[in-house]
């Protein structure tokens, strides 16, 4: 099984963006990508997503699995952008009212992975089976761990966490900072 690498474009400043995908913050920093590419151009950055979760957000881990289930799909990267961009047009499906209360407290995992496959379009359960696909989740939590990574977003640029970097700035001011 191999899960694709969640990187667009390929220009010499790197851009990292440690994301959990039901976030508010997350995925409003999300949102910001395509204009991001578009505006810096794929020959100026490199843009590499990282899923960061967190037990704060219940159903994290499983949302993190279906995106990198997604990315082990025809279309990799972009079947697993277009999870994430189902978790972010529908989060509160994938949430719970202030961490703990609401609807979906009744929702098992198979509701969670039943919802994503209806947003996104894309067969989910069979590759979130896949017992191989924990390579791919531990590979992305022991890279954020090794980079002192513990919320999201956080943002690195050339390898170096920018901790004054926000999803509130603009596309502008990431630019400017890539530049």
């Amino acid at each position: 099984m191999y899960a694709d690498t969640l990187t667009w474009g390929h220009g010499p400043r790197t851009f990292e963006v440690f994301l959990e995908p039901t976030c508010p913050f997350s995925v409003k920093a999300f949102n910001k990508f395509d204009d991001l590419l578009a505006q810096a151009g794929p020959e100026r950055i490199t843009l590499k997503i990282r899923l960061q979760s967190q037990p704060w957000h219940l159903f994290s881990g499983v949302v993190v699995r279906c995106v990198l289930a997604a990315a082990t799909l025809d279309g990799g990267k972009e079947s697993a952008k277009a999870v994430l961009a189902a978790v972010a047009a529908h989060r509160e499906e994938f949430e719970f009212k202030d961490h703990a209360t609401g609807p979906n407290r009744d929702a098992t995992p198979n509701d969670i992975i039943a919802r994503l496959e209806g947003y996104s379009g894309l067969a989910l359960a069979d590759a979130f089976a896949n017992p191989d696909l924990q390579h791919a989740i531990k590979w992305h939590c022991k890279y954020a761990r090794q980079n002192g990574i513990h919320v999201s977003p956080t943002f690195m640029i050339d390898g170096l966490v920018q901790p004054d970097m926000s999803s509130g700035d603009s596309v502008a001011d990431w630019l400017a900072r890539l530049e």
